[in-house]
């Protein structure tokens, strides 16, 4: 059997079907954004890893060095976010290739740390090895949650409201951009890149950054999601996790999703279209979480978060609703490793 016929997340239900738990102290394993381990009376770990590989998550080409430090780190301790936790230690193992330098390293820990600094998580430890592929980087993140304020993915009801931090599509416009550049001046020595215009789709792609804040708000407000996932694998495959977890469906309108206004401007440039970008593209790292319907006043208090739908009963199914009443299908086309 081909894997890519499964799909990454049928191809993990698959590796770990009829894993059981041996150690009481393991309270939940594989299926949510991270780990969750008891710590002590009062608060769980939360543990997670992640794997950065070089021409699947990154392309050296046009990827400064301490950017992919930056964004490895926010990568992987988002997960941690996600469980409404906090990070606070993380190893690194990285597999180096002939090409990098001590000075190539020495940027990618250059943005390691600056990440560390920024949020401040601990760099405890880590490996390093030869490699014969080119560049990996490998993150395992330990953080914590009080044991009433960890959040899942399988908590949703009925009527919850769909919520979405800050705004979506930009970093898939990013790596669009970045790649129409490598083309054109593949080759050509003497040509510059055209990215004045499109900061934004840039930053957003190559120096993402941590919604630590958007917790801490949450928390601030009283507010404590029923569900919640971060979105790396983009809109559609990321709300039918929350769906799948939390055995519902959903419904997400079109006309209210926070799709950034560089992704129109670019989109028409080069014919593709940003709700696309928004629904597929991933990387975006933002939060996507319900709550009850009765607080919805209070989330738009905390600001940066817009209402884009509601949870509704698994026979429902997960859909986009136009502007006009029609109901389209979400399908999980996220980017994927194994395609």
């Amino acid at each position: 059997m081909d894997i890519s016929s499964l799909g990454e997340f049928r191809f993990i239900d698959r590796l770990t079907d009829g894993l059981s738990s041996k150690r009481a102290s393991t309270v939940f394993g594989v299926g949510d954004d991270a780990a969750v381990i008891e710590r002590d009376a009062e608060n769980y770990t939360l543990l997670s890893s992640d794997m950065f590989l070089e021409g699947i998550a990154f392309d050296l080409t046009y990827t400064p060095l301490n950017h992919l430090g930056f964004k490895c780190v926010v990568a992987a301790a988002s997960d941690i976010i996600a469980m409404n936790g906090r990070p606070e230690q993380l190893t690194v193992s990285i597999g180096i290739s002939r090409k990098i330098t001590v000075e190539m390293a020495d940027s990618i820990y250059e943005g390691i740390r600056a990440a560390c600094d920024k949020y401040s998580i601990d760099l405890v430890g880590g490996d390093t090895c030869s490699s014969m592929t080119g560049l990996s980087i490998a993150i395992s993140v330990v953080g914590s949650v009080a044991k009433d304020k960890i959040v899942y993915r399988s908590g949703a009801a009925n009527s919850d409201l769909i919520c979405v931090t800050g705004d979506l599509g930009a970093a898939f416009m990013g790596l669009k951009l970045l790649e129409r550049e490598k083309r054109v001046l593949n080759g050509n020595i003497e040509a510059k890149p055209k990215l004045e215009g499109y900061e934004y789709l840039l930053e957003r792609q190559l120096h993402p950054l941590l919604r630590l804040d958007v917790i801490e708000a949450l928390e601030q407000n009283g507010i404590k999601p029923t569900s919640m996932i971060d979105l790396s694998d983009g809109l559609a495959s990321d709300t039918m996790q929350l769906c799948r977890r939390s055995g519902k469906g959903a419904k997400i309108f079109l006309d209210r999703l926070p799709i950034a206004s560089k992704c129109f401007e670019f989109g028409d440039e080069i014919k593709t279209d940003p709700v696309m970008a928004a629904l597929n593209g991933g990387e975006d790292y933002e939060l996507l979480f319900t709550v009850p319907v009765d607080r919805y006043e209070d989330v738009l208090r905390v600001g940066g978060i817009d209402v884009i739908g509601h949870m509704t009963s698994a026979d429902n199914g997960a859909s986009l609703v136009t502007p006009d009443g029609s109901e389209i299908e979400l399908k999980a086309q996220g980017w994927t490793s194994l395609e």
